[in-house]
């Protein structure tokens, strides 16, 4: 039985890491790091070799909950994403701590200095803690 993956994107006005999951939804696992310039056209092209339930967005807070500045470049994002791709299923979820958590998981992984100065791959590992985050609590919540 096979279901369709999902994507979590960790959005960037300069780079979006992309994750997705397998098809049994059970791993996630980086994808790779898009322009993202480029990132409508890349996911139109990925959704036509790949079946996807649904694609998470980061959703950047304050500490105290409010949005933070770049949830509006994101708004616009989405806005533009529901033009080209209707019908898709955007979910939201919270990415408060995601590039310290990736930055951490970098350094217990043993990656160079050089290697953790990728902002690029902190953007996919990022992408990749957003998705892993969902499976967890979407499987708790159906417990």
């Amino acid at each position: 039985m096979t279901m369709a993956r999902i994507v979590a994107i960790d959005f960037g006005t300069k780079r979006t890491g992309i994750a997705v999951t397998d098809e049994l939804q059970l791993i996630a696992s980086g994808l790779t790091t898009v322009e993202t310039k480029n990132l409508i056209p890349f996911l139109k092209e990925y959704l036509k070799k790949e079946k996807v339930a649904c694609i998470l967005v980061g959703e950047p807070k304050q500490m105290n909950n409010t949005p933070s500045e770049s949830e509006f470049f994101i708004a616009k994002f989405l806005e533009k994403l529901d033009k080209e791709i209707p019908g898709l299923s955007i979910k939201r979820v919270d990415e408060r701590f995601t590039s310290k958590m990736a930055f951490q998981t970098m350094i217990d992984s043993g990656l160079s200095k050089k290697q953790r100065k990728n902002k690029a791959l902190i953007d996919e590992i990022s992408a990749t803690i957003i998705l892993q985050d969902y499976l967890y609590t979407d499987k708790e919540n159906r417990k």
